[in-house]
């Protein structure tokens, strides 16, 4: 199952080239459908706010497993981003925050 030459399992590199095929086809077509497809409100309001939803989903995740130093950066997120209105400053702080303790108290 092997080759002679540097051991490499050929059914690995094809699901593995497979895979990267799959990737980039459904990257360059959303390119492509992005391109074809007329920008209304509704599309433009979804666009604009699906990256936020992605975000939440992913750190909602994160916190559900997470430990005190993850829901201390996330309490530190929420209200910085609550105060200063600036979402990459706040998830900056938070994840200080959670480093921070996780290297130094926890």
């Amino acid at each position: 199952m092997t080759s002679d030459l540097i051991g490499l399992n050929w059914i690995s590199v094809a699901a593995i080239v497979g895979m990267a095929v799959v990737t980039l086809a459904t990257r360059l077509g959303g390119f492509w459908l992005m391109g074809n497809v007329t920008i209304t409100p509704g599309i433009e309001r979804f666009l604009r706010h699906m990256a936020g939803g992605v975000l939440v989903a992913i750190v909602t995740a994160a916190a559900m497993n997470g430990d005190e130093a993850m829901w201390a950066g996330l309490a530190a997120a929420i209200a910085a981003m609550l105060i200063l209105r600036k979402p990459m400053t706040a998830i900056a702080l938070g994840m200080a925050i959670a480093v921070g303790l996780r290297q130094f108290l926890i």
